[in-house]
């Protein structure tokens, strides 16, 4: 009963070890997929832009 009591108690903390690692994977994926939307967002109103003629890039063909 000591074996599998100290065997549990290992196990748990191998598990929770487990869970923080997992949590912290996912903050980190999470901060990679809000860079992403924020890059493609700045696209998004580089082409608009582009297309209306206002901003950065003047379309100035006449």
């Amino acid at each position: 009963m000591e074996i599998s009591s100290s065997t549990n108690a290992s196990n748990t903390s191998a598990s929770s070890v487990g869970v923080e690692a997992q949590k912290k994977a996912q903050d980190v994926q999470e901060r990679q997929v809000l860079k992403i939307l924020d890059s493609a967002n700045e696209q998004s109103q580089q082409v608009t832009a582009q297309k209306t003629g206002v901003g950065s890039n003047l379309n100035l063909s006449a």
